[in-house]
């Protein structure tokens, strides 16, 4: 899939999505310096999270407290959301970097809004994975969709693929595990196995609410193509999100080391090329451990293998050698030569390559 100019599949780098969503606790400077932080430490993609409190939410949502905070969803998401004005302005500045921005919509004016701002992609929370309705509308702009899937199953996600499906829009599946902060034995990289496993025509990746990179560069190990974590300027902020979110430096060292585990994952069982020098010494040929005279008996006492490696007989023409005959004086410490000894078998991978 396409988001913007940045292609995002298992052909491609794992791209890293830096959300600031509502860190900023409202502030558009705030947001401005994030987003500057994030671009700085090499953010490809600065995400937001672009709410209408009045179409979003009900009046119930004022007695819903969230795990991790001590006030209500509705008062959090009123006092952090950002109006459109500012909200485009944070858009605008970003574009301005070079950097992709998108944002998450958690309701249908919120959708409305970014198809209004001609954002390259859509990114949908974990809790309107199941929210159909809304999954309808969302496809109908036609914008590669990336989805969290935290708190629902393999049979719940189904739905909504087949949404995305029926619209002909790129998607993409995101593992998730909404615990503020996540422990590791929660995390369970494995259910982003059975998503590919289950969606093969979906980009994979993790969207990780733990404290460290660690979890996000063992799902890239297993093939996932975007990786998604708060972001924050500094982890001294305040706010619900702080706690799970990478600061600058923690981001630099997941995109680093995402590539780096791009580039070494795959491939299969066998030497390569670049090996040859190495193959040379250090695998070992057939070698006389003792001067041995014509005619004598090739034995564990007067034969053995030793480095380096490119003799007659390599280490898998061993066995067969011993109780050969002797046709010439060996000398010890010599790999023995094909001339010396009395063979009728074929040499079996002599130089091992």
């Amino acid at each position: 899939m396409m988001i913007g100019n940045r292609a995002v599949g298992d052909a491609h780098p794992p791209v890293v999505i830096a959300e600031i969503g509502i860190n900023h606790c409202g502030s558009i400077d705030l947001a401005i310096h994030m987003a500057d932080s994030a671009i700085a430490a090499g953010a490809e993609i600065v995400k937001h999270q672009t709410h209408v409190i009045e179409d979003e939410m009900s009046v119930e949502a004022k007695l819903v407290i969230p795990g991790n905070a001590n006030i209500s969803i509705y008062d959090i998401m009123e006092r952090c959301a950002l109006s459109e004005k500012d909200e485009l302005v944070l858009m605008r500045y970003v574009q301005s970097r070079g950097v992709i921005f998108i944002s998450t919509p958690f309701s249908r004016a919120a959708a409305e809004r970014l198809q209004r701002f001609n954002i390259p992609a859509v990114k949908v929370g974990s809790g309107e994975c199941n929210n159909y309705p809304l999954i309808r509308y969302i496809a109908k702009m036609g914008k590669p969709v990336i989805i969290s899937t935290g708190m629902n199953t393999i049979e719940s996600v189904r739905p909504s693929v087949d949404i995305l499906r029926a619209a002909g829009v790129p998607y993409a599946l995101l593992h998730c595990t909404n615990v503020y902060p996540t422990p590791p034995e929660l995390v369970r990289l494995g259910a982003m196995v059975r998503l590919r496993e289950a969606f093969p025509d979906a980009v994979i990746g993790l969207s990780d609410h733990t404290t460290s990179n660690y979890t996000c560069l063992g799902a890239v190990a297993l093939g996932a193509s975007i990786l998604e974590r708060h972001f924050t300027d500094s982890m001294s902020r305040e706010g619900p999100d702080i706690v799970c979110s990478m600061d600058p430096a923690a981001l630099s060292d997941l995109i680093e080391g995402s590539r780096t585990i791009f580039c070494a994952r795959g491939g299969e069982k066998g030497p390569v090329e670049a090996e040859a020098p190495t193959i040379a010494f250090a695998f070992a040929s057939v070698v006389a451990i003792r001067d041995i005279q014509p005619d004598e008996l090739l034995s564990d006492e007067n034969i053995w293998v030793k480095r380096p490696g490119g003799g007659d007989f390599g280490v898998l023409d061993y066995d067969a050698l011993i109780g050969r005959k002797a046709l010439a004086p060996i000398k010890r410490g010599y790999q023995i030569k094909r001339a010396q000894v009395a063979v009728d078998f074929a040499a079996a991978a002599t130089n091992q390559e």
